[in-house]
């Protein structure tokens, strides 16, 4: 009987999801957090599917590297700000304890928020159009928080209360919060939040190519659909928080950020359908357009736009010679060139 009694337990046991047993490795005397590993992944993601969606939006690819250089570290300020001001009692213990991301610890929301301020700063600084890029980088955002996800599973951190689901995530005694210390597994509510972004993204990314979106629709579907996940996400998690007439303070701000991202939605539709009702300009990422700067720029160097977004002398040399190989006899030329001189001068 013990023998049939117990080994439903081992089964079930195998069955869930393990903890980590290092949250990081050596580089000499070094020690390299994997938590800052899949932070430093997801930043690279971001700039590579935004420069991406840049490019072919018409514009230049060196500027999503300039908006990275300061967007990212005023995104990690922005975010560290956010998480001491709501989870203070995560704050190591220490003088340095506030600045400590090594040990874990960036508010998202702080984080887009003084990331997307400094980027809108440096695109428009180089005459691109702030909403297409806003658009441009939502999806991307999605991606670098998903992957983001996977440091808070080596932190074992990020995970909701008691379940005895299969895939619930085993937890040591010493990481489980108090008065959940006699439960063993945990929502992983992680990975909950990594597949969703994953699956966020993709659909943005889809309805961009397929769907008649104003910018910045889809940043605003970026905020949205997010925050909406997070009204899920805060009822699981029982890690310690700030807390407001019962409930987690992330809970409200993800409760108003859903209606404001939603609002924000039908409101830029709206305003884009009426302007081209009246035939005005509308911004939208599809259509192209990004940086009208960078594509006179090229245009006054015949440059030829090559997969990078960089301007190509030798194919734009190539091109010209097919031209004219094309068409021996040549086009007329404009009054007052060189070429329409010398040929009045023969005749």
């Amino acid at each position: 009987m013990a023998t049939q009694g117990t080994a439903p337990i081992v089964s079930a046991a195998a069955a869930h999801i393990p903890s980590p047993s290092v949250n990081g490795f050596h580089i000499g005397p070094a020690f390299i957090h994997y938590y800052a590993v899949m932070y430093l992944v997801g930043i690279a993601a971001a700039i590579y599917i935004t420069r991406r969606r840049w490019v072919r939006a018409g514009g230049d690819p060196e500027l999503m590297y300039d908006v990275a250089m300061w967007a990212v570290p005023a995104g990690i300020i922005g975010g560290r700000i956010y998480f001491d001001i709501t989870t203070p009692s995560y704050i190591p213990h220490v003088w340095y304890g506030v600045f400590a991301v090594w040990d874990g610890g960036l508010g998202i929301w702080g984080a887009i928020v003084v990331a997307v301020l400094v980027g809108v700063w440096r695109v428009r600084r180089f005459g691109g159009s702030a909403l297409l890029a806003m658009d441009a980088v939502a999806p991307a955002l999605l991606v670098a928080q998903g992957i983001g996800r996977i440091g808070n599973y080596f932190n074992k951190e990020l995970f909701g209360g008691p379940t005895s689901l299969p895939w619930g995530l085993q937890i040591p005694l010493s990481y489980r919060p108090a008065g959940y210390t006699a439960f063993a597994y945990f929502q992983p509510t992680f990975l909950y939040e990594l597949i969703w972004d994953f699956a966020l993204a993709a659909f943005l990314v889809w309805l961009g190519h397929h769907a008649k979106v104003f910018a910045p629709g889809l940043f605003a579907l970026y905020v949205t659909g997010y925050s909406g996940f997070r009204i899920f996400e805060e009822s699981l998690r029982v890690d310690p928080s700030q807390h407001f007439l019962g409930l987690r303070l992330n809970m409200y701000v993800a409760i108003g950020l859903t209606l404001i991202g939603a609002a924000w939605f039908y409101l830029i539709q709206r305003r884009g359908r009426r302007r081209a009702i009246k035939g005005l300009p509308t911004p939208e990422l599809a259509a192209g357009n990004a940086q009208p700067s960078y594509q006179a720029r090229l245009a006054g160097t015949d440059g030829v736009l090559t997969e990078a977004g960089a301007a190509d002398p030798q194919a734009a040399e190539t091109g010209t010679a097919a031209s004219d190989e094309a068409d021996p006899v040549g086009t007329p030329e404009k009054p007052g060139s060189e070429r329409a001189e010398k040929s009045t001068t023969t005749d």
